[in-house]
């Protein structure tokens, strides 16, 4: 089956990327990654309070003690050369395209950030827009031409492709996407996951707490792909609970160029990476589809036969649908 897909402008083999994860720090894992059929691979972030430790007061964390639980750098220079070198090293190592990680929200000193990995290498660079808008005075207007102009400004200096990761929680998505676009983006991943803090009854203190995805988290990335595909011209990428052949499919056929993989791999190791590949192979090959192609976005919005199936969800019908079974309470 013909698996190729076209992403960031990039030739891929297959629509499978391991998205950013602590995976890529080991240049014998990356290899293992690249060996069990990944088509490119996103690099661990580098995440903006390493390079800019005064940028999170004590007041960001909520509690001055929280502040331990995100040790910061004492040498931030040290942070970006050491990234900048596995840069170096996985394209030395690879021969899949590197596609590097930012993580963070202000522009002081993300545009000449994002030069200097490019120059080590970078075939692309994932901006990951991590912001909890948690000041009542900003309004959503703020925060996203805050956002657009962040874009624009490293747009400005680098010629590699760029694909914003973004969070669900845009009152226009679609515009945003749209604006996105124009304003340089060649591509978006659908969705960043926030990691909740918790909150310890027995310490009286926030807890952070790690939880991996499940397949159940794919459905909100899933109806915006299909809204999105051919409304907009950059490429589309899902990320969040892809734990299977199925899952993957499941994207796809909603509009999605790559499927991004991260708590799967973490759970199963990378071998886990060729098993989905193979049952994607599998699935085609008793589809009607010819090649990936051919699949992609064939269940999106415009060929789904109804407006409602990605708008609102049959929201009625579905709840409406749920039988009560008073006996498994007893």
């Amino acid at each position: 089956m013909d698996l190729r897909t076209r992403y960031l402008g990039l030739e891929l083999a297959n629509p499978l990327v391991p998205s950013a994860s602590p995976l890529s720090r080991d240049l014998d894992m990356a290899r293992r990654l690249e060996d069990a059929g990944a088509a490119a691979l996103v690099m661990y972030s580098l995440f903006e309070e390493e390079l800019h430790p005064t940028l999170l007061p004590p007041h960001e964390f909520g509690h001055v003690e929280a502040q331990s639980y995100l040790p910061l750098p004492a040498h931030p220079a040290a942070a970006l050369d050491s990234y900048l070198e596995q840069i170096a090293a996985l394209k030395r190592r690879l021969q899949i395209p590197v596609i590097a990680s930012l993580n963070g929200s202000s522009r002081n000193g993300w545009v000449e950030c994002g030069r200097e990995l490019v120059e080590a290498g970078a075939d692309a660079l994932e901006l990951n827009l991590y912001t909890i808008a948690a000041e009542v005075e900003t309004d959503s207007q703020q925060q996203e031409q805050h956002y657009l102009a962040l874009l624009a400004q490293l747009r400005g200096v680098v010629t590699v492709p760029i694909t914003v990761k973004l969070s669900p929680y845009f009152t226009a998505l679609a515009n945003m996407v749209a604006s996105l676009e124009a304003a340089g983006a060649n591509g978006v991943a659908l969705f960043n996951r926030f990691y909740q803090p918790d909150i310890d009854t027995g310490t009286l203190r926030l807890t952070p707490r790690l939880q991996l995805s499940h397949p159940g988290d794919t459905l909100l990335a899933m109806r915006w792909l299909g809204i999105l595909h051919g409304k907009v011209g950059l490429s589309l990428a899902a990320t969040g609970g892809i734990h299977s052949a199925e899952d993957a499919i499941k994207m796809l056929l909603a509009g999605a160029d790559v499927t991004h993989l991260c708590s799967a791999l973490l759970r199963h190791g990378p071998r886990h990476l060729s098993e989905i590949l193979r049952g994607m192979e599998q699935w085609l090959a008793e589809s009607p589809y010819e090649s990936l192609e051919m699949l992609k976005g064939s269940l999106a919005h415009r060929h789904a036969g109804t407006d409602s199936a990605y708008e609102r969800a049959s929201y009625v019908r579905m709840l409406g649908s749920y039988a009560l079974n008073p006996t498994q309470w007893e």
